[in-house]
């Protein structure tokens, strides 16, 4: 609720301040005082288009300032997620200047004013001639309709928006196949020509490093046969060989080994040397006779490094990359064999979803229309208490519809807007239609008598909500209004008496003269004031005992 509120230099307020509180709240004083002005200061506060001609004459600027204290989470949500701070104090400040340029501030943060004028809707509604209007707003109606006759719809309505849901995923994923087909047909050839020049070439891991040795090998193979065979006829053939001397040599260390350890270890050593050297016999052998001169074979070895070459350059560097991308390229292509099978399958479920959806939608139409009904029916008596004559409220519920196509939301398929018929035989129209501020007041507060507390709003303002009414029937408004704040806080202008009484604070506002300049004064009325002023709203500026006993029973008969 709003606890605090201050404007400097509007129109012909020059510097005012008023603390509000829980209940109601009624502003009152002669025509021209400045009542309307400060509604409309605070209208501007809560992110109405500012208006250059309210700067006063020879300021540079207006300022208003508000303090609200918020519980809703939604605001409290939007505060934290735009660094606005998580204090449950909110701080606005609102700065008008003359040259054009209008300034927002929350919590000490500058603001759009779109940003301030969404987050005041969560807190505020002025009704009368502004544009700060939930009701007006066609958006909200379905809401309303719902919150109305939450009990039955609440249920189904949630039905509706899991399988909403659960259809926008399935059509998601379906159609993210079906575009992936479609991409997939035109690069399906591309991928298979990749598949079969890596699977036909079949590079193995290391092979490349191998064909290099191998290649190396084979350059230099005539110099390598030579060296080969050279040792191995020094070690082996000629006479005597070297393995012939290591023999001759161990069988006379083994003569004198026993003689010493010394001895010993040189006739262990040659012996290790001795077959060491026969075990090398023939792999020097192999080695030897394996040794290809063949100039096909130097060839073909290039040609397949080259291949190789070609594969690493094409994949990413490394045979293993070629790898890694040929299993992607099988797993890819894989996924086409199976896609169709996998399409067919999410159109089935999508479909059997969808018609599930369809169900519960018409379900949640069918409630919303009897909700419809009973709404028009409470309305009809709201609007008659509140001398409205021949006014009916048409609760219009139409198809959403794309293309002719039905278009399901999470809220189901239907448009809620509420539509006003003033006169027998007229054609219904919106609310924002309604010329006269007023009537659009008392049609809220006809909203807000049946709603009770479902806007989750917790502040209204009403300007003009008595214009043509009198007697009676402003007894009832003033009632209504005392209802209504009971579970919200509810600041109204008024020029009755019968809605005053019902005030649980009541404040003045007069037009003085000050340093030659007309300025504009508000006081908050104690209960011998309030009595007073509403004397005089009885009698006009001659308050007499007949008047002030009529003001006493009028607040007598206020209490609820």
């Amino acid at each position: 609720m709003l606890t605090h509120i201050a404007i400097k230099d509007f129109a012909i307020i020059d510097n005012i301040s008023l603390d509000l509180h829980q209940g109601f709240h009624v502003l009152t004083g002669e025509t021209g005082a400045g009542k309307s002005i400060i509604i409309e200061a605070i209208s501007m506060a809560l992110g109405s288009r500012a208006d250059t001609t309210y700067v006063r004459s020879g300021k540079e600027k207006a300022v208003i300032e508000l303090i609200a204290e918020v519980d809703n989470p939604a605001v409290l949500s939007i505060l934290k997620e735009n660094g606005l701070g998580e204090d449950k104090t909110l701080y606005i400040l609102r700065e008008i200047h003359a040259e054009g340029r209008s300034i927002c501030r929350v919590n000490g943060t500058l603001v759009s004013l779109s940003f301030l004028n969404n987050l005041c809707r969560k807190i505020s509604d002025v009704h009368g001639q502004y544009d700060h209007q939930s009701l007006l707003d066609p958006d909200w109606h379905i809401y309303l309709l719902d919150e109305y006759a939450k009990d039955e719809i609440e249920p189904v309505k949630q039905e509706v928006s899991r399988l909403y849901e659960k259809y926008s995923r399935l059509e998601t994923e379906r159609k993210s196949i079906s575009d992936a087909q479609a991409e997939n047909v035109r690069n399906r050839d591309f991928m298979q020509f990749e598949l079969n020049e890596i699977s036909e070439a079949n590079p193995r891991i290391g092979e490349d490093e191998a064909l290099e040795e191998q290649l190396l090998l084979l350059q230099n193979s005539e110099s390598v046969y030579s060296t080969l065979s050279e040792v191995y006829g020094l070690l082996y053939e000629q006479a005597p060989s070297s393995q012939d001397s290591l023999g001759r040599s161990l069988k006379l260390l083994e003569e004198i080994s026993s003689y010493s350890k010394e001895y010993a270890y040189f006739e262990e050593t040659v012996s290790d040397c001795y077959y060491k050297l026969d075990d090398l016999r023939s792999e020097l052998r192999r080695a030897k006779d394996s040794i290809n001169f063949s100039p096909e074979a130097i060839n073909e070895t290039m040609k397949r490094i080259d291949l190789l070459d070609r594969l690493k350059k094409k994949y990413s560097g490394t045979i293993e990359k070629v790898l890694e991308h040929k299993e992607e390229i099988q797993k890819k292509l894989e996924y086409m064999d199976n896609s169709d099978q996998l399409l067919e399958s999410l159109t089935k479920e999508a479909a059997i979803c969808r018609e599930q959806l369809h169900k519960a939608c018409k379900k949640l139409t069918a409630l919303r229309e009897k909700a419809a009904k009973k709404m028009e029916s409470d309305m009809a008596r709201e609007l008659e208490e509140l001398n409205f004559k021949n006014t009916s409220l048409i609760v219009s519920i139409t198809p959403l519809e794309d293309h002719g196509e039905t278009r399901y939301t999470e809220s189901g398929c239907d448009r809620v807007e509420f539509l006003i018929i003033t006169n027998k035989g007229e054609t219904p129209k919106p609310l924002s239609k309604i010329a006269s501020g007023g009537e659009i007041s008392r049609i809220m507060l006809a909203f807000k008598s049946i709603l009770g507390d479902y806007d989750h709003i917790p502040t209204l303002i009403f300007d003009e909500i008595d214009i043509g009414i009198s007697g009676v029937t402003a007894s009832i408004v003033g009632r209504k209004m005392k209802k209504i704040a009971s579970t919200h806080q509810v600041i109204c202008i008024t020029h009755l008496a019968q809605i005053a009484a019902f005030s649980d604070h009541h404040y003045r506002i007069s037009k003085e003269e000050s340093e030659g300049r007309t300025v504009t004064t508000i006081k908050a009325l104690d209960q011998k004031e309030k009595t007073q002023e509403i004397a005089r709203m009885l009698g006009g500026l001659h308050v007499t005992e007949t008047t002030l006993k009529n003001a006493e029973e009028l607040i007598t008969e206020s209490v609820l």
